[in-house]
């Protein structure tokens, strides 16, 4: 069936009409930390806020990666491959991607590997413990290599040279898996030593003899 069937010709100009007053609006790709894809007409926030349990992944601190602050083209990279990098301490390959994705101007947020339940998290979300691990959009990449990092923020359309608005700064780093808060010492509790009875008093013996 044609559209010559479906409309006759004194409809085609409210056709028209009806197309283009359709929205235009952009859609976004949202790759969720368990890899699921939500397709959206709005740029989503930065950090869901979502609490966790323990042993599950800890919430980003706010990345203050305020997408209304960013330019129009890196906002949009921003919600399609938002950037996570992973690192422990004392790794010298982890600054060495910190520097790459500074000098880029690349918006990321930071978590960091410091015990065993982060190195499980870390495996359960990127197929693998090594660090650094730079995760773009679904896409993780373990070890640092700078070709393949930049490969793949070429790709993602992030630019090469920084577009970050004057004063920006990254989010610090948290920790991978929520810490559970401690609870405080609690103080030792006196011990109470019950009164010594005085010895019972008797009186004079028949004999006269005092005990």
């Amino acid at each position: 069936m044609t559209l010559l069937r479906l409309f006759p010709p004194s409809s085609w100009a409210a056709l028209a009409l009806a197309v283009m007053a359709l929205p235009s609006h952009a859609l976004f790709k949202v790759v969720a930390p368990d890899g699921t894809v939500t397709y959206t007409d709005r740029p989503p926030p930065a950090s869901a806020g979502r609490p966790a349990t323990a042993g599950k992944e800890a919430p980003a601190a706010d990345p203050a990666v305020a997408l209304a602050s960013l330019p129009y083209e890196l906002r949009q990279t921003v919600a399609r491959f938002p950037v996570t990098l992973y690192t422990s301490n004392d790794c010298a390959p982890c600054e060495s991607g910190r520097r790459l994705l500074q000098g880029r101007g690349v918006p990321y947020v930071e978590r960091q590997v410091l015990n065993e339940d982060d190195a499980a998290a870390l495996d359960r979300l990127t197929g693998g413990r090594s660090v650094p691990t730079l995760r773009i959009g679904g896409q993780a990449l373990r070890g640092y290599a700078d070709s393949d990092w930049n490969s793949y923020l070429d790709a993602a359309g992030y630019p090469r040279e920084s577009h970050l608005p004057p004063g920006y700064q990254p989010p610090p780093a948290t920790p991978l898996v929520e810490r559970q808060p401690e609870a405080p010492p609690q103080a030792a509790r006196p011990v109470v030593e019950p009164p010594i009875a005085a010895p019972p008093t008797t009186g004079p013996s028949p004999t006269g003899i005092r005990f």
